[in-house]
């Protein structure tokens, strides 16, 4: 004769219970920590978002511009990984950066801050402003007028200046890399600098908009002055915009939000 089965015990299901949850609760955990690491393995290597906070590079990245900075364009130096550990000196592989090219680096006087100029000067290259314009190697850059332009800083200010499309020579010594800049003025220091010499090791940045834009021509010891960039400091090259915006009202006046998405710089290449 069979024995009639009997029903499992309150503490059985308890325990049921709790280890379903336990594994539920690994299963969850396990999926976030995978999400973190291919983040950061993403970020490190391969792309690495970034927004704009200033004015510095109109006409090219406006204030609320959000990018794509590709990782691997110079290969990797401390300041490729979080944190910065100092790891390694220099950069592995070391893959020279282009002039022209529109780069994200770490301040020359705080490595904790990232700064995104042009590249304007590589090592040897002889750099110099002289009455608002661009000589490089002795020679002028040419710049195209384009007519007014009016930008908007990161204040809010309005600035009416020139826009003109600058012929940088580019660095294999064939054409020239073509892009636009903005023209404030042609009075100041930084419109009339000493003829630069680039050093091994390091390049020349500017700003855009050449006359709201701390960068490479001021070299004095004030600790807003940037000087000459050493390469290890490249964290990578700017690729595309992916997303803007304006920003022109406070963050919780929520209504204003889809007026002021700038739809037409999505997914806008950086050039």
């Amino acid at each position: 004769m069979s024995s009639p089965s009997q029903p499992d015990s309150p503490s059985s299901d308890k325990a049921s219970q709790t280890a379903s949850g336990l594994k539920g609760l690994l299963e969850a955990l396990r999926t976030v920590l995978t999400v973190i690491l291919v983040t950061v393995v993403l970020r490190t290597f391969l792309f690495e978002p970034f927004s704009i906070p200033s004015g510095s590079m109109i006409p090219t990245l406006q204030v609320g511009d959000y990018l794509w900075v590709s990782k691997y364009s110079y290969g990797y130096s401390r300041y490729s990984f979080p944190f910065s550990p100092p790891l390694f000196n220099g950069r592995i592989p070391d893959i020279a950066p282009h002039r022209g090219d529109v780069a994200v680096f770490r301040f020359t006087k705080d490595t904790s801050i990232d700064y995104v100029k042009r590249i304007i000067g590589l090592p040897g290259d002889r750099v110099q402003v002289k009455g608002g314009r661009l000589y490089l190697n002795g020679e002028l850059v040419p710049c195209k007028p384009e007519g007014e332009y009016v930008a908007i800083d990161e204040h809010r200010t309005h600035m009416r200046g020139e826009m003109c499309e600058e012929e940088l020579p580019a660095s294999n010594g064939h054409g020239t890399v073509d892009h636009q800049i903005l023209k404030l003025t042609d009075e100041g220091m930084q419109n009339d600098t000493p003829e630069y010499v680039v050093p091994p090791g390091h390049f020349f940045a500017m700003g855009d908009n050449r006359d709201d834009s701390a960068d490479s021509r001021f070299m004095g010891d004030d600790p807003l002055d940037l000087g000459f960039v050493p390469i290890e400091n490249l964290v990578g090259r700017v690729q595309i915009v992916f997303f803007s915006v304006d920003k022109a009202h406070p963050f919780w006046e929520f209504w204003y939000w889809p007026s002021e998405i700038r739809w037409n710089r999505f997914l806008h290449p950086v050039h």
